[in-house]
């Protein structure tokens, strides 16, 4: 079969790798759809995080129909569609039974190596080196989902690829980034990044009862889609004093919330901005947090630091002070898919959220070396870039 492969630092090869087979009695062989380049990709493609390997394929936003299933999934038949949550889990261990499905003890065979650098464990995922398990991505024709009794979700046959193929990550990520806000009516949500994570957050904060949103980024096509389809302000950091303009949209206060949706590769102004991106290059530091310290500076009193965004390691600099005085709430983590899927299934059959808006880019899978430098240097309005592995040609954008 053709996959898209890893093969170092800005270095995306669509290769023939062998099929994968069924290894346990709870698999499932999946003929893909679709699957999405998502942002957290790129980190991968910018080669920060570590023990990646040669040859291994990526992707972890995926769907398609099953092909087959072992012996003992009892739940699912050959020809379903379903979708494919990226966390890998078990179902039975003590976290699956409390929902937290992305810190499952059972399904990351390579659970010593996150142990050793975090401290603990957590899911495999797929696509997604070899610190969450070395399991074979989705940017391919066919993927062997394990736990697939557990992850894998039927898709009703009135909804398109497209409507549900954002379950699998990104839409129930933007989801649980607002819902770890717990926002009140009237609130105040302010998201840094308006890339697909971001703009689904916005979008979530809205319908979770925020009465005013603000996006920050500098992409005008980014900030353009904040507005049009987000109803959101927006602040462009590289032209106002960010922090200011919030606590003046705030009366003083500051958000009452915010969503850091960019993580370890944010972009910024100045000294510190030069300080971060210099330090990381150099592997001084792991992240580049610029976009977090201006949320701790940014956000009210007693408020909610959200971080969907990803960060690999350590970071400098950081303002734990302000973190206590303010006495600010952080949560963040890997999302909990199967937690989500369901209800966020619900609210696309209701038609009350559509996340179809963030595809910019329609490709095949022999494209995907191209949809990587593509969506790395923002060219052309790229936002989101979904891949077909069963069409040919040339992309088509949105």
């Amino acid at each position: 079969m053709k996959a898209v492969c890893w093969h170092g630092k800005h270095n995306v090869q669509v290769d023939t790798v062998p099929d994968p087979q069924i290894l346990n009695p709870r698999d499932a062989i999946i003929r893909v759809s679709l699957s999405g380049i998502c942002g957290s990709d790129l980190h991968l493609y910018d080669g920060y995080i570590p023990t990646m390997r040669k040859g291994d394929v990526l992707g972890h936003e995926f769907m398609g129909e099953v092909v087959e299933v072992g012996s003992g999934i009892k739940n699912l038949d050959a020809g379903d569609r379903v979708i494919v949550p990226f966390p890998i889990a078990c179902g039975n261990c003590w976290y699956c039974q409390q929902g937290m499905w992305s810190l499952c003890d059972n399904s990351n065979p390579n659970a010593w190596m996150l142990e050793k650098v975090y401290g603990d464990t957590g899911a495999g995922i797929f696509g997604y080196s070899h610190l969450y398990g070395g399991y074979s991505g989705g940017q391919a024709e066919l993927v062997r989902v394990p736990f697939a009794d557990v992850g894998l979700h039927k898709v009703p046959s009135h909804l398109s690829d497209e409507q549900v193929l954002f379950l699998t990550d990104i839409f129930p990520t933007g989801y649980q980034a607002a819902e770890n806000c717990n926002i009140h009516q009237g609130d105040t949500v302010a998201v840094w990044g308006s890339g697909p994570v971001g703009l689904l957050a916005l979008k979530s904060a809205k319908h979770l009862g925020a009465e005013k949103i603000v996006a920050i980024d500098h992409n005008p096509d980014r900030l353009a889609m904040a507005r049009t389809y987000c109803n959101a302000e927006t602040l462009n950091f590289e032209e106002t004093d960010v922090v200011e303009e919030l606590h003046a949209l705030t009366g003083g206060r500051g958000p009452d919330s915010c969503i850091d949706a960019v993580g370890m590769e944010a972009e910024g102004t100045g000294i510190e901005a030069a300080y971060d991106t210099v330090k990381q290059a150099l592997r001084l530091e792991n992240d580049r947090p610029m976009a977090l310290r201006q949320l701790i500076k940014a956000c009210r009193k007693g408020g909610t630091i959200s971080i969907p965004g990803v960060y690999s390691g350590f970071v400098d600099k950081m303002p734990m002070g302000a973190v206590f005085a303010k006495g600010l709430t952080i949560r963040t983590g890997q999302t909990h898919v199967h937690k989500y899927v369901r209800p966020l299934m619900e609210l696309i059959e209701k038609n009350e959220i559509d996340t179809r808006f963030i595809i910019t880019h329609r490709m095949s899978l022999d494209e995907a070396p191209q949809g990587y430098k593509l969506f790395l240097e923002k060219q052309d309005g790229c936002v989101k870039i979904v891949l077909n592995p069963r069409t040919q040609g040339s992309p088509t954008t949105h």
